[in-house]
């Protein structure tokens, strides 16, 4: 039993271990570091809500060789993210660029915010409205007539 228990232990640590991928690391430790912050930023198109850095896909895997090839060559971050959305499309950033085709997918949600606290607001004002003051109390004539008609209502 004790044995088993040790083997899922050793399984445990060595699944990280095994997702890194230590035959497409780059030789200089800074270009090795920037191609590894660019695979953060770039989404993996199988698994689509992890980083290609965080992927097994062969796809994911192409796509940090790619990356690689790129820092190696010497281009920017900016030209290489360029090169990949022109090739994939925007979906292939986690972090959407700012544009006017991402405008309502940033300001989407401050916008709901805001709508949602005007219906709030409106809806406030009108249950106030609704609600009517409390009645002014009866009079000695009012109090009088009431009391005949509950005796009246009585004798039915």
């Amino acid at each position: 039993m004790l044995k088993r228990l040790v083997f899922l232990l050793v399984l445990l640590i060595a699944t990280p271990v095994a997702a890194q991928h230590l035959d497409d690391r780059l030789a200089d430790p800074a270009q090795e570091l920037r191609a590894r912050e660019l695979s953060r930023e770039l989404r993996c198109l199988v698994c689509q809500n992890q980083s290609i850095e965080d992927s097994n896909a062969p796809l994911a895997r192409d796509l940090r060789r790619i990356v690689r090839e790129r820092v190696a060559a010497g281009d920017s971050d900016r030209a290489i993210m360029d090169y990949l959305v022109a090739r994939y499309g925007e979906w292939v950033l986690l972090k959407p660029r700012f544009n006017l085709q991402t405008l309502l997918l940033w300001l989407g949600p401050a916008l709901f915010l805001v709508i949602g606290g005007v219906v709030v607001f409106f809806l406030y004002r009108r249950q106030r409205a609704v609600t009517a003051p409390p009645a002014a109390p009866l009079d000695a004539e009012e109090q009088k007539r009431l009391a005949a008609l509950l005796d009246d209502g009585e004798r039915r």
